[in-house]
């Protein structure tokens, strides 16, 4: 199948090759920001899987989209070019998901940019932090494992680990990196709703990631279709079956689109979040597709 070379929609059908089943992961993060795959491997490794559709949804960066892109070529997986944005509100954290980025809109990419830096930033406070405490982290050696992407708390998580401090990323965020834990930082003030209109004001469909992170959904959902919100992470990995029966009753509700994804970020990541192990309905995908067809992309 042809693929254009930006974020521009692919709008022919994507092969489905004979005993293989099709399979849709939207939100999954490689070594661009703080996933342990780079975007080739993670590829790779859907094709594996028999995933067909697959988003690239690195935190503040689009640099992990092309090589996917260029990896996927010869192989029956569509790329979904994708962003996901971390925003926060009266102390919760809520991430904003834009699917169809376009790659090539500069002004985008160098706003980015700057969310990248951002992040930097905090993740060398949250290291002096924990050193200030007695955990003898090493910031370069953290920082250059991000191999000059988009840096996160997982890097640190996984420092942690690596130091024998915790058993996992899941200890290593409870006990250390959440909120009123030794290594918390607080995030630069950027709210869902500006996170949101910087998605739609560049083309992209702005969706709510793990809505229930957000500690309030429906309250959340009607504060941010005003900005542009098109869509909700109904089919999320860690979600039971009760709670993304509740989040499509929300969708339906609001007349939004409902989405899925693994929030994939390498092997002995965190628990629920394996690549392509949430059924996304094959309708949905093509809910998400159409509405970017509608949207003008690569009109």
């Amino acid at each position: 199948m042809e693929r254009e070379a930006t974020g521009v929609l692919d709008r022919t059908e994507p092969q489905r090759t004979a005993g293989h089943a099709f399979s849709i992961d939207l939100h999954a993060h490689t070594t661009a920001s703080d996933g342990t795959l780079s975007p080739v491997d993670l590829v790779q490794l859907a094709g594996q899987r028999g995933i067909s559709v697959l988003g690239i949804t690195d935190h503040d960066t689009l640099d992990g989209i092309a090589a996917a892109r260029q990896s996927a070529a010869d192989r029956d997986i569509e790329i979904v070019p994708g962003v996901e944005l971390s925003t926060t509100v009266t102390g919760a954290e809520i991430h904003i998901l834009g699917y169809f980025v376009d790659e090539g809109d500069s002004r985008l990419v160098d706003t980015l940019a700057g969310f990248a830096g951002d992040r930097r930033r905090r993740i060398e406070k949250v290291i002096a932090r924990l050193r200030a405490a007695g955990i003898p982290l090493d910031a370069a050696d953290i920082l250059r494992h991000a191999e000059n992407g988009s840096i996160g708390r997982p890097h640190v998580a996984r420092a942690l680990v690596k130091l024998g401090v915790v058993a996992t990323t899941d200890e290593a965020f409870e006990r250390y990196l959440k909120k009123d834990r030794p290594g918390w930082v607080p995030r630069e003030p950027f709210s869902p709703e500006d996170a949101v209109g910087l998605l739609a004001n560049h083309g992209a469909i702005p969706v709510l990631a793990h809505p229930f992170s957000t500690r309030a959904v429906e309250a959340t959902v009607k504060r941010l279709i005003p900005a542009g919100l098109r869509g909700i992470e109904v089919h999320y990995g860690q979600y039971t079956a009760d709670q993304r029966r509740e989040l499509e009753s929300i969708a339906d509700a609001f007349a939004l689109l409902s989405t899925g994804g693994s929030d994939y970020h390498g092997p002995n990541g965190r628990e629920g979040r394996d690549l392509g192990s949430v059924q996304v309905p094959e309708a949905a995908w093509q809910r998400l597709r159409q509405a970017g067809v509608e949207r003008g992309i690569g009109a």
